[in-house]
């Protein structure tokens, strides 16, 4: 039953199809990513707050690695002070300590056995301060301090250890006159020169006034990376300007705009509909800069008040020509991950905005962290003016530092959002780059992508079914942080799964625009979905009958008597089992007992209504518990998933029961409903730990495939304020 696949004007597919859990992809004809060869697989993620405590706000923004490649050193802006982890047992990274700084740290690079770190000590925007303070790594302890003469942003290490560079940005107020500049005082480059002890270091100042097109008089360096030749190269992000300084001499070798860019096939309009049909022209105005080679430079063009074009460029660093431009990869990778953040289409997209380039073996990657979309997008850059996209690795919620770790295969990301009430924390991720085939991993639920779609835009997995008579085939849908509603075909048989259809909505001939939360495909070839209410929006729970052309046929709502006590918490799943639909209520409603929500029964050929109670498991402290689907097994039974509110470490219910619904008769409203017996048949714990990322508060779909396998998915609330990633997992046979 596959649907008919559509696409936007510039539709890429990211990952060639393969079938069997040991295929391995193949490059895709038209250069999206393909898992051939070498690639990176996340296996750990530590919460920052595991260094401090869970009720402070805590960030990891920049990250650096000892020599040996045992330490990683972040800031936390926060907190003022940085943070260490252990990256010593492969594959793990566990809190090491903090030690407190006497301001906000805006960045660190090391030398040999010390961590320069960059302190902002500003009283204000028009008084800005900082100082690089030296701290010995062996005994954690601040053995100089150096006066930076400004507000720091970024420092950087030569690869020879005799120079940093430290980008004074002294930044605009965003409030005085909407951000513009100039606004003094400028800012500058410091170069540090790492003679002898760390109290002996000489630091010098670099005018880089007069040089932009843009507020020449303001220039604010924002990010800045030195080469094997000793030249620094630094973005004036507001300027839109880029500027290659000699470090032993201090002086200007090259300066060039950043230029402006046009890019055609993206998504500009916030209205819940991934649309590939609009276009940005704006200046670059880049944030990170990282050298491709000694001549290739590249940078993150996030924009800022004026710009922003969803790329990343590489120029020659002597002409200021670029010699590569993204275009709309950046972009095309997210929505093919199912993590395109669809409410920023108006406002800089997916925002690439970390960038680090590093030499592994035989290989040179270049990495860029897009901050909306959380992932980080991987090159092959060993030709510097042919950058290959390799994959895109899920991180936690917005991707700031980007920190390869050569010496031990690895790669860490920093992840700066921090916000306990939304389950979201700051964090650091470890990625290890292997030759293991991507298909072996997603069989064990680990790697990523584990889903892709063929140019569809998705995401916000909400409900699945499994097709009769259709092997490996399931049907999904997402809720309503996408309009229209539609219904996708995902081949599960395909490592990565594929999103390869979809079947537009229709009530009255027009789009139809539901939250979608459970799906049944019949045999006929229609469907019934469960559409959740919400009593504050003056929607209604409803059971949808839907043929196979997408068209809605009837709308079937609860008896009034039952429909007056919902809550916000309302459908969650539906199934079908012999003659009946049944739906299930993801909470309590008024009038239930505590503990207890509804599954409720709809008989087409009569219909009628009828009730049972389910029971939940106990609630966690501070959180809730519900039911997220239903899933038929045949002979009278159902699967039922089962989850608590809770992400990361907090989480500690997501399983699916088995429950016989012949063993019960239900009732009708308002008639004390018979219990269900249920018992346990899977703990998703394990499955949605084991791709090394933050545990997903939302697994909500559930389905059996024709051919007897179990798949699940998690749903990614359309990135907002959530980590974002679209999972299938594979859970096994049925």
């Amino acid at each position: 039953m596959a649907l008919t696949a559509t696409s936007g004007p510039t539709a890429t597919s990211a990952l060639t199809a393969t079938s069997g859990p040991t295929a391995t992809a193949s490059p895709a004809a038209d250069g999206v990513p393909a898992h051939a060869g070498e690639h990176f697989v996340r296996t750990a993620t530590m919460p920052v707050h595991e260094n401090s405590s869970p009720d402070q706000e805590t960030a990891a923004e920049i990250s650096a690695v000892t020599p040996d490649g045992r330490t990683v050193v972040y800031t936390d802006s926060p907190g003022e002070r940085i943070g260490f982890a252990d990256l010593a047992r492969r594959g793990t990274v566990r809190p090491a300590g903090t030690l407190e700084m006497p301001g906000e740290p805006t960045s660190v690079d090391i030398v040999g056995g010390f961590a320069l770190v960059a302190v902002n000590t500003s009283k204000s925007y028009p008084e800005p301060s900082g100082v690089l303070r030296v701290v010995d790594l062996d005994t954690r302890s601040v053995v100089a301090s150096h006066d930076l003469g400004g507000q720091p942003d970024s420092v950087d290490v030569s690869p020879d250890g005799r120079h940093a560079a430290v980008a004074i940005e002294n930044e605009r107020d965003e409030e005085l006159d909407d951000g513009a500049i100039p606004q003094q005082p400028a800012g500058f480059l410091d170069i540090v020169d790492l003679d002898g002890l760390p109290a002996d270091w000489q630091v010098r100042k670099t005018e880089l006034t007069g040089l932009a097109d843009v507020a020449p008089s303001d220039p604010e360096p924002e990010y800045v990376s030195i080469n094997g030749r000793g030249e620094v190269a630094v973005t004036l992000q507001e300027n839109n300007h880029i500027v290659v300084v000699d470090l032993e001499t201090g002086r200007v070798r090259s300066d060039f705009s950043a230029g402006t860019a046009t890019v055609r096939g993206v998504d500009t309009t916030a209205n819940g509909r991934i649309e590939r049909d609009g276009a940005v022209t704006a200046p670059r105005e880049p944030d990170s800069v990282g050298w491709l080679d000694d001549d290739t430079l590249a940078t993150a063009d996030e924009g800022d008040y004026q710009g922003g074009t969803r790329t990343w460029t590489a120029f020659d660093a002597r002409t200021g020509d670029v010699v590569h431009s993204s275009g709309s990869e950046l972009e095309d990778l997210a929505i093919s991950y199912g993590q395109y953040p669809e409410h920023r289409a108006e406002d800089r997209g997916v925002e690439p905005e970390g960038l680090a380039v590093a030499t592994y073996g035989k290989h040179r990657y270049a990495f860029v962290a897009l901050e909306r979309a959380n992932l980080v997008a991987v090159y092959n850059v060993d030709d510097p003016r042919r950058p290959k996209l390799v994959q895109g690795l899920p991180t936690g919620v917005a991707p700031e530092g980007v920190l390869p770790v050569p010496q031990q295969g690895g790669l860490v990301v920093s992840a700066e959002e921090d916000a306990a009430d939304s389950n979201v924390r700051s964090s650091l991720s470890r990625y290890q780059l292997t030759r293991k085939p991507l298909a072996a991993s997603l069989a064990r639920n680990q790697g990523a992508p584990s889903i892709v779609s063929d140019g569809i835009g998705f995401g916000a997995l909400s409900g699945l079914s499994g097709v009769p008579g259709e092997p490996g085939e399931v049907v999904a849908v997402t809720d309503d942080a996408y309009t229209p509603s539609r219904v996708l075909t995902v081949d599960t048989a395909s490592y990565p799964a594929r999103v390869t259809g979809e079947l537009p909505i229709t009530r009255d001939g027009e789009p139809a625009a539901y939250d979608i939360e459970g799906i049944a495909a019949r045999g006929d070839g229609g469907y019934w979905l469960a559409i959740e209410g919400d009593p504050d929006a003056a929607t209604r729970n409803l059971l949808v009958d839907v043929g196979p052309d997408g068209a809605v046929r009837r709308e079937i709502p609860l008896p009034a008597a039952v429909a007056e006590g919902a809550t916000k918490y309302g459908f969650e799943g539906v199934a079908g089992s012999g003659d009946h639909v049944w739906v299930a209520v993801q909470r309590e409603w008024a009038g239930d007992e505590p503990g207890r929500t509804t599954l409720a029964r709809y008989t087409p050929a009569t219909g009628r209504w009828a009730f049972a109670a389910y029971p939940l498991d106990d609630a966690p402290e501070n959180g809730w518990i519900g039911v997220s689907e239903l899933t038929p097994l045949g002979d009278g039974r159902l699967l039922v998933l089962e989850r608590d509110n809770q992400r990361g470490e907090n989480a500690r219910t997501k399983k699916v029961y088995e429950v016989d619904i012949s063993t019960v008769d239900p009732v009708p409203a308002g008639e004390p409903k018979p219990v269900l017996r249920k018992r346990q048949s899977r703990d998703l714990l394990p499955a949605l730990e084991a791709g090394g990322g933050v545990i997903a508060d939302k697994p909500e779909g559930l389905a059996v495939t024709a051919d007897d396998r179990l798949v699940g998915a998690v749903d990614n609330d359309g990135l907002d304020d959530a980590p974002g990633e679209s999972v299938l997992l594979r859970l096994g046979r049925a």
